[in-house]
């Protein structure tokens, strides 16, 4: 009996320490952000490092190829932060979809990314039989 009970707790600590390494590595490689009001909630301090989320406003959209500077809106339907980055825009990135955007808050309210993220909506429908997919541009 005295066997049992030492290779029953031993399988038990194995377990445990399998969850535990299995939880500290998931939350390395789990992505979160902030949305506009959670990041406007919490008062993050221009300089911080923070990742937000939200839907690009209509008619905010706006990329200067010359001078590769990319601005638009991100909101919540509560708040609404401009985001300034450089660079061109992902071929996802449109008025009214889903952006998650890394960077830096600036001291004037801001959001200076260093990296713009489109969502895409997970709905898929093939295109009929015989037919060819249509591509809308951004």
């Amino acid at each position: 009996m005295g066997a049992r009970r030492v290779l029953l707790i031993a399988v038990l600590a194995a377990a445990v320490l399998i969850g535990f390494v299995a939880v500290q590595n998931l939350q390395v490689s789990a992505v979160y952000y902030l949305t506009p009001t959670e990041a406007r909630d919490r008062a993050v301090a221009a300089g911080t490092a923070a990742r937000l989320g939200g839907q690009v406003e209509a008619g905010s959209l706006r990329y200067e190829p010359q001078t590769r500077e990319l601005r638009f809106v991100i909101s919540d339907g509560t708040s609404r932060i401009t985001v300034i980055g450089t660079g061109a825009p992902p071929s996802l990135l449109r008025e009214g979809a889903g952006a998650v955007v890394e960077g830096t808050f600036a001291a004037d309210g801001t959001f200076r990314a260093t990296q713009v993220i489109a969502k895409h909506d997970e709905v898929y429908a093939p295109p009929p039989p015989g037919a060819t997919p249509s591509h809308r541009p951004p």
